[in-house]
């Protein structure tokens, strides 16, 4: 599998991430690839003539993106990308990388193998939320990771409702709601105490942010399914929806914020010997083989 034209999207300000851009400059050239770089980081590259653009053209020009960063550069990247049909994968150069799974230590190697066609690769679906107000489409936005119901100020409470299918499930008071996908499920929501989703399930994790009270549990539902949040009246208008932490929606008392799959999936590539349970083990301080 060659690539003939590659976008490059990167950490700036830092020394690890200008290395491994440089590096990715030298290794497409000699594989006489077309270099796109993302405008940003036009200023850590040793070669000042490579064509810059931003992320919507990378993604209908570029076959493949490669992330240097974290999970977070990886995040932000992938909500334009998956609107296109481009590869992605990531270089970590963050701290855990769930996402970013290339070693930059080895990294002429591993770029080998993913233009051999020698890869793992995943399609990973993405969620919208959409917010309606007096039953007018007010705002909407998408993430990669989770989508997360939460007050604008820190430790506060609010009254919501439930829905999942149109089908009543439970009110709530709360600090909030995280809707996570399988990607997502190692992330802020496993933080909340979420359970863990095989990247392949087709589920979605939905997890309360400190109920008021000892018996809500998270839960695991169809990804297909249709989660209605229904604010109560007597919230105060200080009321967020969020996209994997990066993208903010305000919230009303008695708004509606509906959450379904989007139509687009990030096509994600991991090197050939990427094993699931093997990043989950060492990202998370797992056991090793007792024998």
């Amino acid at each position: 599998m060659g690539y003939s034209t590659v976008g490059l999207i990167g950490k700036t300000d830092h020394e690890g991430s200008r290395v491994s851009l440089n590096a990715l400059v030298t290794e497409l050239k000699q594989r006489n690839c077309t270099i796109l770089v993302e405008a940003r980081i036009k200023e850590e590259l040793d070669d000042r003539s490579l064509e810059v653009c931003d992320l919507e053209t990378m993604g209908e020009r570029a076959e493949l993106a490669i992330v240097v960063g974290g999970d977070g550069y990886m995040l932000g990247a992938a909500r334009v990308l998956a609107k296109y049909d481009t590869d992605v994968v990531g270089v970590n150069r963050g701290n855990l990388g769930f996402l970013t799974d290339i070693n930059p230590e080895d990294i002429s190697r591993q770029i080998g193998h993913i233009f051999d066609g020698n890869v793992h690769r995943e399609a990973r679906f993405l969620l919208e939320a959409n917010v309606f107000r007096n039953d007018g489409h007010q705002d909407t936005n998408a993430a990669v990771n989770e989508i997360v119901l939460h007050h604008g100020k820190v430790a506060h409470m609010m009254e919501f409702e439930l829905y999942i299918d149109n089908q009543f499930v439970f009110s709530q008071r709360s600090d909030g709601l995280i809707i996570a996908t399988p990607t997502g499920s190692t992330a802020y929501s496993l933080s909340g105490g979420g359970p863990i989703l095989m990247p392949n399930l087709d589920a979605l994790t939905l997890v309360p942010m400190f109920p008021h009270t000892l018996s809500s549990r998270p839960i695991v539902v169809d990804a297909n399914s249709e989660i209605t949040l229904k604010m109560s009246n007597i919230n105060t208008d200080n009321l967020q929806v969020s996209c994997d932490s990066h993208i903010m929606m305000s919230l009303m008392p008695g708004d509606e914020v509906r959450i379904r799959k989007n139509p687009n999936k990030l096509n994600l590539v991991h090197p050939a010997d990427y094993n699931y349970f093997n990043v989950l083990r060492t990202k998370l301080n797992w056991g090793s083989k007792l024998y």
